[in-house]
């Protein structure tokens, strides 16, 4: 370190602030934040075990710092300085992910309400973040039921001649065209609205309430019960509203993995109880870096961008200011904000799934290990940010609607998993019914993976065309997951469905990305087939034993033990029937089957 360098910061207060590291042309080298800015930058006179910062140091030609009223002071400008000057050492977030809002317009003279990522200071109310996404989608059409406010972007002048089908379908009063509705019963529904997505649900049950009284009246019998149906639903929302919320976790959980220089970091959002989302943030030649001081660089700069900031972060170090963090993080919340360590317990639990989720996505990201040639190709064809990793295959098997099964297949880095394969019996169709089939099954699966695990595969295969695809693809938006990407595989023509696209692909049959589907698809059918055909026998080996009067349950398993098969019991002698049911029971079996098996009867 040169000289004057040194000289400065012996010079530096004995107080909070920031201060910044500068090269020979003045460019920001880092920027870093300290409880005591003398006694935090003496610590870069012995960074001998930090070769990332000693080449900063060994840079750094000027220090520049402020002086700040207190450690949460100097972290919010260090998050400041850092999105402003760009410093080359500093740990950067440039995941741009951001979450849902709903957005009123209350600028507008007839507000409307969208979907948006983005918030800004632009006069409308905003309501949010939502996790899972599709949260939001929904909201948008319970709004529209229950207050009728438009979603559309056109301009109101009232001079459209006739309303569009919303309208007619009671999910807008129409502000387009003159005379559908006034000014004041608009604003009254947006309101209305503003207090159901706000969670002021008493003041807007009370409102409900008030105008549907006056509507009777005035003897407005068909508006009276709109508003009464209105506030039944309200009410509904509300209650389900208040069970989830009371007791329930909402807390983010970090996991960090950092080898050959690189490092990955998840996050785990629990809310409610329940994992809704992952995140995964990727850095690139940042050395061995500490976990504490990677967390201690990046958690300021994620939670700026948000407001879904949980009441707990569970991380597995401490980090360097957790103080001053924990006081940032509440102000910007409202309420108290916990930085817990977990060490035991369920939470500790979780946090070690996410380090352990940290551990493959270095392993997915920064492996040296070859693509496999299908992968790289349905990552061309279908447009992944990656070549999948995980991919994820259904097919349903029946026999005229009886015994339905639907099967799931895994396909991970080039091979099948035959230990993470799973089946399905579908429940409650009395018919086949290949969609809804598919539809139960894949929300069975990744309500449960995203409640256990938090994660969905990188591709899921529907074999089938249009409708199983379609099917599927309304499953995952029950669950929020429908950016999740998926496909359908016809058998035919070997035809690929994909969402956006209106025509099916067709691929040459020597295809890479074209065979890994065929095999999936494959395996998948021959899993369902063999379980399809297990649940038969088991029925149909039921079936024949429940013809034998004092043989359940039990002594049925005992019986296939023992011989195998139902034929092999009517094979059975007196005394080998004995042997296994007792004296009694055995010469009752043996009198029975001889009964079945006699010249002229029918066997059961």
């Amino acid at each position: 370190m040169i000289p004057e360098l040194l000289d400065r910061i012996r010079g530096l207060p004995d107080q909070p602030g920031i201060y910044l590291f500068k090269d020979q042309r003045g460019k920001a080298l880092y920027v870093g934040k300290a409880k005591s800015l003398r006694k935090r930058l003496v610590h870069y006179l012995r960074v001998d075990g930090d070769v990332r910062l000693s080449a900063m140091i060994d840079e750094a030609r000027d220090l520049e710092f402020l002086a700040t009223g207190s450690e949460a002071d100097a972290l919010l400008l260090e998050n400041a300085w850092i999105k402003k000057r760009q410093p080359r050492y500093n740990i950067r977030l440039r995941d741009d992910k951001t979450y849902p809002y709903l957005k009123l317009t209350l600028g507008d003279d007839y507000p409307r309400l969208a979907f948006t990522r983005r918030v800004a200071d632009d006069g409308a109310e905003y309501f949010g973040p939502y996790l899972p996404a599709g949260l939001a989608r929904r909201g948008i059409k319970l709004v529209q039921k229950l207050f009728q406010v438009r979603v559309c972007r056109i301009e109101i002048d009232g001079k459209l001649p006739r309303p569009c089908l919303y309208y007619d379908m009671k999910r807008c009063l129409g502000p387009c065209v003159n005379g559908l509705t006034s000014g004041e019963e608009y604003r009254a529904a947006v309101d209305q609205a503003r207090w159901f997505l706000g969670g002021k649900s008493r003041q807007l049950a009370a409102d409900l309430r008030r105008r549907m009284l006056a509507a009777a009246d005035r003897e407005q019998f068909e508006q009276a019960a709109r508003l009464r149906d209105t506030l039944a639903e309200v009410g509904a929302v509300a209650d389900r509203q208040q069970l989830a919320g009371s007791g329930a976790e909402e807390a983010d959980v970090y996991g960090v993995h950092v080898a050959s220089d690189d490092a990955a970091v998840t996050v785990l959002m629990l809310r409610d109880g329940h994992i809704l989302d992952r995140r995964e943030l990727f850095f690139e030649a940042v050395g061995a870096v500490p976990a504490a001081r990677l967390l201690s660089e990046l958690l300021p700069q994620i939670y700026d961008r948000t407001t879904a900031i949980p009441r707990e972060i569970h991380l597995p170090v401490e980090v360097e200011g957790e103080e001053a963090l924990v006081q940032w993080l509440s102000t910007r919340r409202g309420t108290r904000v916990y930085l817990r360590h977990p060490s035991r317990g369920q939470k500790a639990s979780r946090l070690e799934l996410a380090m352990r989720n940290a551990r493959l996505a270095h392993r997915r990201r920064f492996r040296t290990a070859r693509v496999d040639p299908g992968a790289a190709t349905l990552q061309r064809l279908l447009g992944l940010a990656e070549p999948p990793r995980r991919i994820e295959g259904f097919d349903v098997s029946t026999f005229h609607g009886d015994q339905t099964v639907a099967s799931l297949v895994v396909w991970l880095e080039g091979r099948m998993t035959k230990g993470e394969y799973r089946s399905f019996n579908v429940r409650g169709l009395d018919r086949a019914d290949d969609f809804a089939s598919i539809r139960q099954a894949v929300d069975r699966r990744y309500r449960r993976r995203l409640a256990e695990v938090g994660e969905m595969p990188d591709l899921i295969l529907i074999d089938g065309g249009r409708g199983q695809l379609n099917a599927a693809l309304e499953a995952l938006a029950g669950l929020g997951v429908e950016e999740t990407p998926i496909v359908g595989l016809a058998k035919r023509e070997e035809e690929i469905y994909v969402p956006e696209r209106p025509e099916p692909l067709l691929l040459p049959r020597r295809d890479a990305g074209l065979r890994v589907l065929q095999t999936i698809r494959d395996e998948a059918h021959r899993f369902a087939v063999s379980r399809h055909r297990r649940r038969r026998s088991a029925k149909t080996l039921r079936s024949r034993f429940d013809g034998l009067a004092g043989v359940g349950e039990q002594r049925r398993k005992t019986l296939v033990r023992r011989f195998g098969s139902y034929r092999g019991v009517e094979g059975a002698d007196l005394g080998e029937l004995q042997e296994v049911l007792g004296a009694k029971l055995g010469e009752s079996v043996f009198r029975q089957l001889r009964e079945s098996t006699a010249p002229g009867v029918i066997p059961g």
